[in-house]
């Protein structure tokens, strides 16, 4: 049973860092891209940054590019989305999921590319 948990949201002001950390057990952790989403109040879940099995590979959404970093460590099982100059319009509940295939990494990718997803960990942002 694959199981993926967040970690690291919280309350921070407008250009504050955090760090979202996703441990992942029940798969071979190594063989599978990373992504994560994340899902404003009212507002479609959307594809914040991914990162492919080996880590060499990333995608970044526009609104972030600059100012997140996603990296992971196949020896912890976990995958990492470091967040710096954060904005109101960052808040939202972030998620990380799996890839639903190994050995693929598609830049962009939709959350039907995705089979395992967190529970979600909330970040807000205030002004």
């Amino acid at each position: 049973q694959v199981q993926l948990v967040e970690s690291g949201g919280g309350l921070v002001q407008a250009g504050g860092s955090l760090k979202l950390s996703c441990a992942a057990s029940g798969r071979t952790f190594s063989m599978y891209a990373m992504g994560w989403f994340r899902q404003a109040p009212g507002k479609e879940r959307e594809s914040v940054a991914a990162i492919s099995w080996s880590g060499i590979s990333t995608y970044y959404a526009g609104s972030v590019k600059g100012r997140f970093t996603i990296s992971r460590d196949n020896a912890k099982n976990t995958v990492y989305l470091q967040m710096n100059s954060l904005k109101p319009e960052d808040t939202a509940v972030y998620y990380c999921a799996s890839y639903v295939t190994r050995w693929t990494f598609k830049s962009p990718a939709s959350t039907s590319d995705y089979d395992y997803w967190g529970q979600g960990t909330r970040v807000t942002v205030s002004s």
